[in-house]
């Protein structure tokens, strides 16, 4: 039997199932990170603003590495409008509080003029906050500060409980259902690593940048206007060379391994546990001040950079990996989308649409161990299509041999379509019809966001700051304008009152100094609590 036909009937026998109906319930959030940028167009320097509440312990509006980048958290849910509805009132209130600074609408930032004016998030004087500091400025030291601001989105996925059980009785798989649903979760991170060069393409936002972000660094970008550097065929030069991902294992070697839950959490394991001469040099504590956790190949999990992760929902300064391996994947994040200068919140529904459908197809495929070549083919496939995506008769590297982009590209989505089928049930047929427009982008290159994005700067004879100041400007306006249900406004009020509260108690109730704080994180002693 061919492939081709065991795919055919795997779909039929889950449609015979019902599967339809329970995927109805998949939940799915989204985490959106945005730059406030000041009145002169530089990075705002100015603290969060206190109306936000406390980032340390607010559920939905906190910080990432900056003081000056937020991230907006949507709670999962299960219909894709009420999560974009939600992360719309999330900016709404944002935007009230924002004063005559703006969100920037872009992946890449704004004009930096120096490094150093990039502010560290902070978090308090807790233990907890203290350690969330350190971190960053770890990473700072480890990487610079300019990688560290560049925004993108994250899409969290969970499966429906019932699709899982009807999904296991399928498999007819006798594990107990946490640990094969962990394990088909690898599967599908590795098959979403396959085809994760697929994501840049269609969706990546950032063909260009500000030359603020390069200066004194060499590249292989050209001038696209005063100010301006591009790539003529780059879909994301966030996921390329020039962007955080490829910096964080230059010459350490260091690799997650996904061949199943226990290799991924001992290989990060052993990358916290493992020394760096690199980063000892760095030092931790010189004098009273900390300048990282410590001084091993990653400080902590999360800076281990890569496309997708598993997760598993942690309690209050629980370690990730200790959650994953008591706990196994509650969810999975997808972490390659830019942010889409083009939508006022740098998303939109026909990405949420197209995720879901791909995410259930790297579940359902056939999903092999990835080995050291197809490994590098990866890494490859999706540098080129970062920086060269859009190329006519561009090839990637499959199966060790190289296949035309669009080729490929044809034939995922020609899989995928019995997966948006399955996932439209008797509906409206909206996943089929967002495929429709993906195949459209494939053999129409100019219909991508990063080519519209060229097109409409040439046009107007702008450069990247230029552009993205105006579309800026566009969103804040049109949301500022926007009305917010008094329900959620208050609730958003409360929560940002409720968070400063909470930062006090967990300063108020901290009994240890950050030294020994920081032994008992690292040694597993704090046992972990609900997260505030």
């Amino acid at each position: 039997m061919t492939a081709a036909r065991e795919w055919e009937l795997l779909i039929q026998r889950l449609q015979g199932l019902g599967a339809s109906a329970t995927l109805h319930a998949n939940r799915m959030g989204l985490e959106k990170e945005g730059l406030r940028v000041a009145p002169d167009g530089l990075l705002a320097q100015t603290p969060h603003p206190p109306a936000l509440g406390a980032a340390l312990t607010h559920p939905y509006i906190t910080t990432d590495f900056s003081e000056a980048l937020l991230e907006l958290i949507t709670p999962p849910l299960t219909d894709h409008q009420a999560v974009l509805d939600f992360l719309r009132d999330l900016h709404v209130f944002v935007i009230q509080h924002l004063g005559d600074e703006r969100l920037w609408c872009a992946s890449m930032p704004c004009v930096i003029e120096r490094a150093s004016d990039i502010p560290l998030a902070y978090y308090g004087t807790s233990n907890a906050g203290i350690m969330k500091t350190v971190y960053r400025r770890g990473l700072a030291n480890r990487y610079g500060r300019m990688m560290q601001i560049i925004a993108g989105v994250h899409c969290n996925v969970s499966f429906a409980d019932a699709f899982w059980d009807l999904y296991q009785e399928q498999c007819r798989d006798p594990r107990e259902s946490v640990w094969f649903r962990a394990e088909a979760q690898i599967g599908m991170i590795r098959n979403l690593q396959r085809v994760g060069w697929l994501i840049p393409y269609l969706f990546g936002a950032s063909p260009a940048v500000c030359e603020s972000f390069v200066r004194g660094r060499q590249t292989e970008l050209v001038p696209f206007a005063p100010h301006t550097l591009y790539d003529p065929y780059a879909t994301s030069l966030r996921m390329g060379n020039i962007g955080y991902q490829n910096k964080q294992e230059e010459g350490l070697g260091m690799k997650a391994n996904y061949d199943s839950l226990d290799t991924y959490v001992r290989s990060l394991t052993w990358a916290i546990e493992t020394p760096c001469p690199r980063y000892e040099a760095i030092g931790v504590k010189i004098g009273e001040r900390y300048e990282q956790l410590n001084a091993n190949v990653l400080q902590i999990e999360n800076e281990y950079y890569s496309t997708v992760r598993p997760k598993q929902i942690t309690g209050w300064m629980e370690k990730p990996t200790h959650a994953l391996r008591q706990r196994g994947i509650r969810y999975v994040e997808l972490r390659s989308l830019d942010v889409n200068p083009f939508e006022p919140l740098g998303v939109g529904l026909e990405q949420l649409r197209f995720i879901e459908t791909l995410m259930l197809y790297c579940l359902l495929k056939d999903s092999p161990r990835i080995d050291a070549r197809e490994r590098r083919d990866i890494d490859d496939n999706l540098a080129v299509v970062a920086h060269r995506g859009r190329e006519p008769r561009l090839t990637l590297r499959r199966a060790g041999a190289a296949v035309p982009l669009r080729t490929w590209a044809h034939e995922i989505l020609a899989e995928m379509q019995p997966i948006a089928e399955l996932l439209d049930g008797e509906g409206n047929g909206t996943r089929s019809q967002t495929l429709g427009a993906q195949r459209a982008k494939i053999d129409h290159p100019e219909l991508t966001p990063s080519a519209r994005m060229l097109d409409e700067m040439r046009a107007r004879n702008e450069g990247f700051f230029a552009f993205a100041w105006r579309w800026s400007g566009q969103h804040c306006q049109d949301l500022k304008a926007s009305p917010l249900a008094r329900e959620r406004q208050a609730l958003l009020a409360r929560l940002a009152d409720e968070s400063i509260a909470r930062q006090a108690e967990i300063e108020a109730q901290d009994q240890v100094d950050f030294d020994t704080f920081l032994q008992d994180y690292f040694a597993g002693r704090l046992a972990p609590q609900k997260a505030p």
